[in-house]
């Protein structure tokens, strides 16, 4: 499904979904369990994006690449279009992008790198309004434990929730290595044995249906940020938000 087509999934009453859920989470109380996940979802990952597509430019002479700025990534993870955004022209994009994506694979999924995510809007505050409840908050991302450091260290940067390895929790991937959708399965086994999964949120279509599936009494939210780009269609009863400020 296209990007524009997931925001106009949104529905007028989104934030009322929002505080239903921090309701139900609090009536449930410490048994709560409600999961998150980190990239496109609480955290804008568009300025990484862009710094490395401004390093590459740099260090390969390219200087349309080289004033990259986030507003260039407008198709999600798609790095073509990135480029094209930026001004190069078709011929060189196709004759740089290999040598680009792997100058981005080798910095993306690291810990210094993420220092350059911004939060979602409204993330922090609803991160805390979450542990606030007594339910017990748990980052599940597709990041692998050599981003730890990073990842904490910008969730302490946004005031993010931090974890505490009691309350909040930080899941990820042992290894760069692991498929990103196994490993998310395999997650949503360990969340259902830590208590009741009252919600989820997610970026991904595909992440969003497996705990659709996987928790059919849980409310499925999915941020109408960007994706990796696979077509495929959200279930019935998945609610799409564009972020959690929920006083704007």
């Amino acid at each position: 499904m296209a990007y524009d087509d997931f925001k106009n999934r949104i529905r007028d009453d989104w934030r009322d979904t929002l505080r239903s859920i921090l309701a139900r989470a609090r009536s449930v109380g410490s048994s709560a369990v409600l999961a998150f996940d980190l990239d496109s979802t609480l955290f804008d990952n568009r300025p990484r994006q862009a710094r490395i597509l401004r390093e590459f430019g740099v260090a390969r002479s390219l200087p349309v690449l080289a004033a990259c700025e986030p507003h260039h990534w407008v198709s999600g993870w798609d790095m073509r279009e990135a480029m094209r955004a930026c001004g190069l022209e078709d011929a060189l994009v196709e004759a740089h992008f290999a040598d680009a994506r792997r100058f981005w694979a080798e910095r993306f999924f690291t810990s210094d790198y993420c220092a350059d995510d911004t939060a979602i809007d409204g993330a922090a505050r609803f991160t805390h309004d979450v542990v606030a409840t007594g339910a017990r908050l748990v980052y599940v991302t597709g990041r692998h434990e050599g981003m730890r450091e990073g990842s904490v260290a910008c969730m302490r940067q946004h005031g993010l929730a931090l974890p505490d390895d009691e309350r909040v929790l930080l899941v990820m991937k042992p290894t760069l290595a692991e498929d990103d959708d196994a490993f998310k399965r395999e997650a949503h086994a360990q969340l259902g044995r830590m208590g009741s999964v009252v919600a989820a949120f997610d970026n991904e279509p595909t992440h969003a249906n497996d705990y659709r599936r996987k928790f059919p009494d849980a409310t499925v939210i999915h941020l109408a940020t960007d994706h990796s780009g696979r077509q495929v269609e959200l279930l019935d009863g998945v609610i799409s938000v564009p972020h959690f400020a929920m006083d704007s």
